[in-house]
């Protein structure tokens, strides 16, 4: 990542270790730039770290929640169907656990 890409407030992650945190400060020292984890305060350099926005976790989120809707959506149809009607008529609603 370059020095132009990230900035004070960003959210990163150091992938070396997984720490993540958010950029606190952004500092240069003998010719390398890093930047302070308000996780660790400790600086990182900045072409090591990766960032963890809230984009990417939306689209994560966004991912999971459509394939929700989708099993939802099996799972209404099924027990709209005649087919699930059938088998619930042929059990005696006992529950007989075994034990």
């Amino acid at each position: 990542m370059q020095s132009g890409e990230i900035a004070v407030g960003m959210q990163v992650r150091y992938e070396r270790t997984g720490t993540t945190g958010k950029v606190m400060r952004i500092a240069k020292e003998e010719g390398e730039c890093f930047a302070e984890l308000d996780s660790t305060h400790l600086l990182y350099r900045i072409d090591q770290l990766v960032p963890t926005g809230s984009l990417a976790r939306k689209a994560v989120h966004d991912e999971k929640r459509e394939d929700q809707k989708k099993q939802l959506e099996k799972e209404r149809s099924f027990a709209s169907s005649g087919e699930f009607a059938e088998s619930v008529k042929n059990i005696d609603q006992s529950c007989e656990g075994g034990g």
